[in-house]
């Protein structure tokens, strides 16, 4: 059965949106990306000259790490906000599947690869319910995963109080083992990251991900199912989410209820939008999505060693937020003066 003509309202397409988005000529989008890595290299000049420890190969190693999870959930939601929408659940569903695997090891004897895939299986379905609820029923995108986000952590609290830990040796394995000298989690995350940018580059649905960002209607008058990609790019997402939550637990060997992934739909957003996707959809790449991954975890690391208090940390979080949507009208202005440029 067809997806039926979108109820809501859907704003005109953005002078030059899809192919800017598309093929990378943005000048602007380009530039800013170039400043991201600019600010990059400036941030790892900056604390090795402050700390000793920043450069070693065990610091490396723990920003890999905690690069790699924000990278696997970044991807997915990335597509997602380019195509208009956004998902702040997915802090909750990584505490809920990290919980569930582990009470599956502990409480059930699950095998530690079985209970991984179920951990998995749960994130994913939290993920497409969330794309039931906004494709289909039209509810607004923020208010529905706001709404899941209290849901998903209520739930989470509710399985158990206190953390199952110890899951064994092939978490272990999973969590912090070493791959040809390189986490198995970065394995992952580049993995990932390489099925997004097929994804995005190398088929149809690339461009039906940047169409809907552009203009919801007429995406739809052109045979896209705007209900369903949204759909299955939510359950994607969730999917994604799940794995982040196995692999946080894998590398504590516990899975907290009350912590385990707080925040981190934030942190997500924050290196989606400083990498250069706008928040109104219709553009970003996933090489920009890398960049403000990396320029996060660089950052947060940094700010660690430095001893930098937790609150200051969230303060310089926010704050990267708010440039990174600063960002994104200031690439979208520039692009509405270039559009009256040429036509005069």
């Amino acid at each position: 059965m067809p997806d039926a003509a979108p109820t809501t309202t859907t704003r005109a397409p953005a002078p030059d949106s899809a192919p800017a988005s598309e093929d990378g000529r943005d000048i602007v989008g380009l530039a800013l990306r170039f400043a991201l890595l600019i600010g990059l290299v400036a941030l790892v000049v900056f604390f090795s000259i402050r700390s000793d420890l920043f450069l070693t190969s065990g610091n490396l190693k723990n920003i890999a790490l905690s690069s790699a999870v924000l990278l696997i959930i970044a991807v997915p939601l990335a597509l997602l906000v380019i195509m208009g929408v956004v998902d702040l659940s997915v802090g909750s569903v990584v505490g809920l599947t990290g919980v569930v695997t582990g009470l599956l090891i502990v409480d059930h004897s699950v095998p530690w690869a079985l209970a991984a895939l179920l951990g998995i299986a749960v994130g994913t379905i939290a993920g497409f319910l969330n794309g039931l609820l906004v494709s289909y029923s039209r509810l607004s995108p923020i208010i529905v995963t706001l709404g899941s986000l209290q849901f998903y952590r209520g739930l989470t609290q509710s399985l158990r109080d206190n953390p199952p830990a110890g899951f064994g040796h092939g978490m272990e394995l999973l969590g912090r083992g070493l791959l040809v000298g390189v986490p198995v989690s970065v394995w992952i995350a580049t993995t990932v990251f390489a099925i997004g940018a097929f994804v995005l580059y190398g088929t149809p649905w690339g461009r039906y991900v940047y169409a809907l960002g552009v203009n919801q209607e007429a995406a739809f008058l052109s045979g896209i199912a705007t209900r369903k990609l949204p759909t299955i790019i939510f359950a994607a997402t969730g999917a994604a989410a799940g794995l982040g939550g196995v692999l946080f637990a894998a590398r504590l060997d516990a899975a907290p209820p009350g912590t385990l992934g707080v925040g981190l739909e934030l942190d997500v957003l924050t290196a989606v939008l400083l990498g250069g996707v706008a928040f109104s959809g219709g553009r970003g790449t996933m090489f920009g999505v890398l960049l403000g991954v990396v320029f996060l975890g660089v950052l947060r690391n940094g700010m660690t060693l430095l001893n930098v208090s937790d609150h200051t940390q969230a303060m310089a979080t926010g704050a990267a937020l708010v440039i990174g949507a600063g960002l994104d009208e200031l690439s979208q202005r520039s692009q509405i003066l270039r559009s009256i440029v040429k036509r005069r």
